[in-house]
């Protein structure tokens, strides 16, 4: 990889890297003052619809599965993504454990919201998912929220870790490979 390649790849995780300081200390979407990157805001995006396809392709499941197929599907893509990437680069999965990273802290959002409801959801009278999961035992969404929010951070800290491991090595490859082109 040339230099250009390595001083893209530093500033796409160093970008990374600032999208997972504004995860770790921002309210959420509960907060009246929420306003996310614009990577964040088009990625939500993106998490929204295969949220809702989760719900959609669940359905036949029963309503349990109906229900927590969103948020299932929303950290299932990205899972699946790193597993692929893993088998075929693994050099490239920092990407793909950042977006499941920022899933998990998407979820645990939804999750800590369910005694609440405060999120604005996507229409008038559509069923918050986490509520209805949790109806018995409501009390245990902020403990459950927080378990899977820092499940997320960590992930996207090590998808962040990784990337720059792979950075460094590919560094160190390139000036091994120069050096020994200029020693023939």
């Amino acid at each position: 990889m040339g230099r250009t390649g390595l001083i893209f790849k530093i500033i796409l995780l160093s970008y990374l890297a600032y999208l997972l300081y504004f995860l770790a200390t921002t309210d959420g979407p509960a907060g009246f003052d929420y306003h996310p990157p614009f990577a964040l805001f088009i990625l939500d995006t993106i998490n929204l619809f295969i949220h809702e396809a989760g719900h959609f392709f669940l359905r036949l499941f029963g309503m349990w599965i109906y229900v927590f197929g969103g948020s299932f599907f929303q950290c299932f893509v990205p899972l699946l993504l790193l597993i692929v990437t893993w088998r075929q680069n693994p050099s490239q999965t920092p990407y793909p454990a950042f977006w499941l990273g920022e899933n998990l802290v998407n979820v645990s959002i939804y999750i800590r919201d369910a005694p609440y409801r405060h999120l604005r959801l996507i229409a008038k009278g559509v069923i918050h998912d986490w509520s209805w999961l949790l109806s018995d035992n409501l009390d245990s969404a902020e403990t459950l929220g927080v378990i899977v929010f820092i499940c997320g951070l960590l992930i996207c800290a090590a998808g962040l870790v990784a990337g720059f491991y792979f950075v460094v090595r590919s560094f160190r490859e390139d000036a091994v490979a120069v050096e020994n082109s200029g020693n023939r």
